[in-house]
């Protein structure tokens, strides 16, 4: 006999007989996998249900009972509970022949040894798992085993195969039309991205997870995905940007009572905290987070909780307390074998005996850091503890091995380049901000002398007021007569070029509307519906001829006019970018970014001013030729300027010179699109402007465009 939850009650004793339990069981495991992304305290409070209720069935109830078992305590961070799980499963190989449940074992034992860094092993069944998904043609699978052996890849220090199998994740990914699980893909691509020192990419890719994740509310990767996305800002110390996806991470962990998510974005706020040198706030983040991971067993989390804490009381230099805690996060992270925050622990402390001046204690545990860094792949943080050998070498005498050691840490420290360049340009800012005081000073001082030199001379001008009044009649009426007159003549001229403008911009936007409608464009459009029609493939021609009607549409209606609101023109270029994609086969992913601001406000725009470089990326930057490409748009108002940044990352104006097919619609295109800036400027008197150069000014790859133009918004117009 077994007690239900209260919110289960009624639903399995409607079943009597044998039949109808097996209709309550796989009714229960329904509704427990539904709670399992919504509502984690409702999940873990069913699953002993289910086991119960699966002894009355047979061995294939009893196989998903005892995996959503296993996934609640993975869910919870005890991926050692998780993994003991894992392997009791292992009988179910010869018990049930299913392909279904023998790839999800192949699978999640493959994870196990990924885990445990046995990568033989691991290789060895996510092959099998890999042989199984293929033969059965689940995309869903294909791609999420292609994902597990891009992290065994990376693990491995294999760049190269990294990204093929993470790529392979991708396609099956989208093949399978599951959001969620292209979401999983495109974050283990981001991860490899981080792991091998490109955070600006590994931000992107998880934004597109991100994205991916909340357009179906998988609430728990978009919490996880929130947790990354603020580590990274986390390790180019953008606090503020970090601060931000931490606590939106706290808020999807809360929503779906998720307590480790909340969990973890403590620890992480806690580190925010700790540099911005509230220790106070940041040992109660810390602590916070302790009391939860506790609870929960989560050895990796309760590990990283110690070593904030460590590093908190370094900075007040309290060095037993950091001590201890180091010392405890060692005991931690040294049980579940997590060989990259060991060798973070050994730096620390490291980093303490230094302080200490205890140099040969110091040497020690940073030399063990290096070693397990350099024996593991860790090679995007070990410039800094080749930096702090140096610097213990130094303080010894030892010049030779200080010189040594400062000559690798150079060797690595291009990864450290994105870090200090944040720092700098934090720097840089702060300076800024002191020259904007000291100049403020400067012009209240000259002020007040000006207005002192002003009252002096105003009683001399007193005696002169009486002598100028008869003239001031005269004045004043000559003035009026030629303001009149001024008036009349000012009036014609600008009633004239007014209607040279209006004719130039019915001459512009006639142009415009040509260069919008690229006869190259469509032919190919037509060619890719064509090309579908021919393969029978209905979903694709359906989709593809109705986001293009759709385009053409929008152009049509758009094109005469002045200024449009700026949802219809990123409406118009997602249509073209989402037609572009799919005509080249999903080869380039974009991202439109609107501040919330412009929607708020009513923001207007010239239609379509952006598209020609859009079209320029694409054809010209030759991006669908490119692996990863990426074309991102971002509308901002800066000074009240409205600003568009287009950014690919293609050929460059270098490489596209090269290919001088379609040459001419490419220099009509930016010749229109500077006629209608230089236009703007004249008509709103401001100083807009048009900017092209590198993205990769060193390897002189990619476009940048930066466009600036009067910010107006209905209401202004």
């Amino acid at each position: 006999m077994f007690l239900l939850p209260m919110f289960l009650h009624g639903q399995v004793e409607r079943y009597p007989t044998e039949k109808k339990r097996t209709k309550a069981f796989w009714e229960t495991y329904n509704l427990a996998l539904k709670y399992k992304s919504t509502n984690l305290q409702k999940a873990d409070s069913i699953r002993n249900v289910m086991i119960e209720l699966s002894y009355q069935e047979g061995d294939h109830a009893r196989f998903y009972a005892l995996l959503f078992d296993a996934e609640i305590d993975k869910i919870h961070g005890d991926k050692e509970i998780y993994f003991q799980k894992i392997e009791a499963l292992s009988p179910f190989l010869e018990r049930i022949k299913t392909n279904k449940i023998q790839l999800e074992i192949f699978k999640r034992k493959g994870e196990f040894h990924l885990y445990r860094r046995e990568f033989e092993q691991a290789a060895f069944h996510l092959k099998k798992a890999l042989f199984i998904s293929k033969k059965t043609r689940d995309n869903e699978e294909i791609s999420e085993t292609n994902a597990l052996l891009a992290q065994k890849a990376m693990q491995q220090n294999q760049k190269d195969s990294a990204f093929y199998y993470v790529k392979e994740a991708i396609q099956y990914g989208r093949r399978s039309a599951n959001k969620s699980v292209m979401a999983s893909a495109f974050n283990t691509q981001a991860k490899i991205y981080g792991y091998f020192g490109q955070i600006e990419l590994s931000v992107s890719k998880n934004l597109i997870a991100l994205q991916l994740a909340s357009e179906v509310s998988d609430l728990p990767k978009m919490g996880s995905f929130s947790l990354d996305i603020g580590e990274a800002q986390l390790a180019i110390l953008n606090f503020k940007e970090a601060e931000l996806y931490f606590l939106q991470a706290s808020d999807y962990g809360a929503r779906m009572k998720d307590n480790r998510i909340v969990a973890l974005a403590k620890v992480n706020l806690g580190v925010i905290y700790r540099n911005k040198t509230d220790y106070k706030r940041a040992i109660k983040f810390q602590t916070e987070a302790l009391d939860i991971l506790m609870v929960l067993n989560d050895y990796d989390g309760l590990g990283s909780a110690h070593n904030n804490l460590g590093d908190i009381y370094q900075d007040q230099k309290d060095f037993q307390k950091a001590l201890s805690n180091y010392n405890k996060a060692l005991v931690y992270f040294e049980s579940i074998g997590n060989k990259e925050k060991i060798a973070t622990v050994y730096h620390n402390v490291g980093i303490v005996f230094e302080k200490q001046g205890k140099h040969a204690n110091a040497l020690n545990y940073l030399n063990r850091s290096a070693e397990i860094r350099s024996e593991f792949g860790f090679k995007g943080t070990i410039y800094s503890t080749y930096r702090a050998i140096s610097d213990v070498y130094a303080k010894t005498n030892n010049y030779a091995l200080a010189h040594l050691y400062l000559k690798m840490y150079s060797d690595y420290s291009d990864s450290a380049k994105t870090i200090e360049s944040s720092a700098k340009i934090a720097e840089l800012n702060e300076l800024y901000r002191s020259e904007q005081r000291e100049q403020l000073i400067s012009i209240q001082a000259d002020s007040i002398e000006r207005q002192k030199q002003e009252k002096a001379l105003t009683s001399t001008k007193l005696e002169n007021v009486q002598l100028k009044n008869n003239m001031q009649a005269y004045i004043l009426t000559g003035l009026a007569i030629v303001l009149v007159l001024g008036g009349i003549i000012g009036f014609y001229r600008w009633n004239q070029t007014k209607i040279r403008q209006q004719q130039q911009e019915a001459e512009m936007n006639q142009t415009l509307l040509r260069t919008q409608m690229n006869p190259h464009f469509v032919f190919n459009a037509m060619s890719v519906i064509q090309s579908y029609i021919y393969e029978n493939d209905t979903q694709n021609s359906s989709k593809f001829l109705v986001n293009f009607s759709k385009l053409m549409r929008l152009i049509l209606e758009n094109s005469s006019k002045e200024f449009i609101p700026m949802e219809t023109e990123v409406t118009i270029l997602d249509k073209y970018l989402s037609i572009q994609k799919l005509r080249f086969e999903e080869r380039f992913v974009f991202e439109i970014k609107t501040d919330q601001k412009l929607l708020d406000e009513g923001a207007i725009i010239p239609p379509m001013i952006t598209q020609p470089f859009i079209e320029n990326a694409i054809e010209h930057g030759r991006l669908h030729l490119k692996e990863d490409g990426f074309i991102h748009v971002h509308f901002f108002e800066k000074n009240n300027m409205l600003h568009i940044t287009i950014e690919d990352n293609g050929v460059g104006r270098k490489g596209s010179q090269e290919n001088k097919k379609g040459s001419d619609h490419k220099s009509m295109a930016m010749k229109i699109t500077s006629d209608r800036i230089d236009n703007l400027n004249k008509k709103y008197r401001s100083e807009g402007y048009m900017l092209i150069e590198d993205f990769d000014k060193i390897k002189e790859t990619g476009t940048k465009v930066l466009i600036s133009i009067p910010y107006r918004t209905s209401t202004k117009n």
